[in-house]
């Protein structure tokens, strides 16, 4: 989510001297709403200008947002069912229950619902709408709502930065100390076996001037059911791409934490793609989610196409790209609506300068007629051989062709290295 930052607030806690938190830095974590930020930037630090370049949400930079998960039971950790929770300060009332899903939906309504069907499936759902509530009750249900969806253990990758939940809420700390950030709509919640992949709307407001900025954000996130106990609550996940706040982020990150980082875009970057005809073989799916209808195979075929023909040549995917995609596309990156052809120049602009290859998925999630990708790229730029890694998140929409499915909507986003 992206949010729009102008200056740091003097609070108690802890952002170095002289750090500048970047424009959209998310709203992040809607749902994931990790327990977290309290305090802001230490009375020592010197109040920073922030840069809005990337300000229109996940935009152009890419902005993202968390999810959450609470008990399956409906017993969240030390919070009863809708009732209160205590912390150091005060009691703070947080909407944990797992039979208000209804209730919620109307509150906070899915624009392209796709199916929802198992308990797990379910209690995603459930967790994610009461996120939203939680996360519109203002910083301290948001706080607390985080020790219910969390574990210690979960990891949170915010604009690729791959958090511990302590160092996300260190971060949060300074985030929330500086906007007002409201949930809106879901326009997707896809939910396949224990992971979901959410699109949804916010509205961030800078708390000094009370100017407000909309935006989108994109997640994809992993959940577990931890039994009856601790119900069901996040494992990782993913809000948004690599953009302008990815330093505010890993400035929370140990010098090992970044080494390791560094090591997987490396190997990203000189990726080898297998040499082979089976293209689930040959474009992988690390986190894999069943596809059990005619349609949903369809689905996971046409994208496996288009990675193999993007990978073949600018040539040989434009024409591809007719078939692919409907003649009526209606195609968002960053919120820029764009039509086919102005998809093809950005595209030929690119390859113009590097050899971009598509190389495997972190997920492909498919429900109905909807499918959410988040993928990898290498790219080696042309002019200097040098090698770099990103990643892109998109939800399309599909529609049945004949014997074939094409592309009516997509919305995308992507990280730079």
């Amino acid at each position: 989510m992206a949010i729009r930052m102008n200056k740091y607030n003097k609070r108690a806690g802890g952002c170095k001297k002289g750090m500048k938190l970047c424009a959209p830095i998310i709203a992040l974590s809607l749902c994931l709403g990790m327990a977290g930020c309290g305090a802001g930037q230490s009375d020592e630090a010197e109040q920073q200008p922030v840069t809005s370049e990337s300000t229109a949400t996940e935009n152009e930079s890419g902005e993202a947002a968390e999810s959450f998960a609470e008990n399956e039971s409906g017993e969240a950790a030390e919070t009863s069912d809708e009732g209160t929770q205590d912390s150091e300060e005060a009691a703070v009332e947080v909407s944990n229950s797992y039979d208000n899903t209804e209730e919620l939906l109307k509150k906070f309504p899915v624009t392209y619902p796709t199916p929802i069907d198992t308990k797990i499936e379910k209690d995603i759902q459930n967790r994610l709408l009461n996120g939203f509530e939680n996360w519109n009750r203002g910083f301290d249900a948001w706080k607390a709502w985080g020790d219910i969806l969390y574990t210690e253990d979960s990891m949170y990758n915010v604009h690729d930065a791959r958090l511990t939940l302590k160092e996300y809420q260190d971060a949060m700390n300074i985030v929330l100390s500086q906007t007002d950030n409201k949930m809106g709509n879901f326009e997707n919640m896809i939910v396949c076996d224990d992971w979901t992949a959410i699109r949804y709307n916010i509205m961030n407001y800078d708390l000094q001037t009370g100017e407000g900025t909309p935006g989108c954000v994109m997640e994809f996130v992993n959940f577990k059911d931890y039994g009856s106990e601790l119900g069901t609550r996040v494992v990782e996940g993913w809000a948004g791409t690599k953009g302008a706040d990815f330093d505010f982020f890993s400035s929370f990150k140990t010098d090992e934490e970044k080494e390791e980082e560094e090591k997987e875009l490396e190997k990203i970057a000189n990726w080898e793609i297998p040499d082979t005809d089976n293209l689930e073989e040959k474009y992988p799916v690390l986190h894999k989610t069943d596809v059990d209808t005619e349609l949903g195979n369809k689905i996971r075929n046409a994208i496996l196409e288009d990675f193999e023909h993007w990978n073949q040549g600018y040539d040989t995917w434009s024409k591809w790209a007719d078939s692919y995609y409907d003649s009526n596309l209606t195609y968002n990156a960053y919120l820029t609506p764009m039509t086919l052809d102005e998809v093809k120049e950005k595209a030929k602009e690119k390859v113009d300068t590097a050899d971009v290859k598509k190389v495997y998925f972190d997920n492909m999630l498919i429900s109905g007629d909807w499918a959410a990708i988040h993928y990898r790229v290498s790219e080696t730029d042309l002019a200097t051989g040098e090698k770099s890694a990103w990643n892109r998140m998109e939800f399309l929409h599909f529609a049945e062709d004949g014997e074939q499915v094409k592309v009516t909507e997509c919305w995308t986003m992507e990280g730079s290295s």
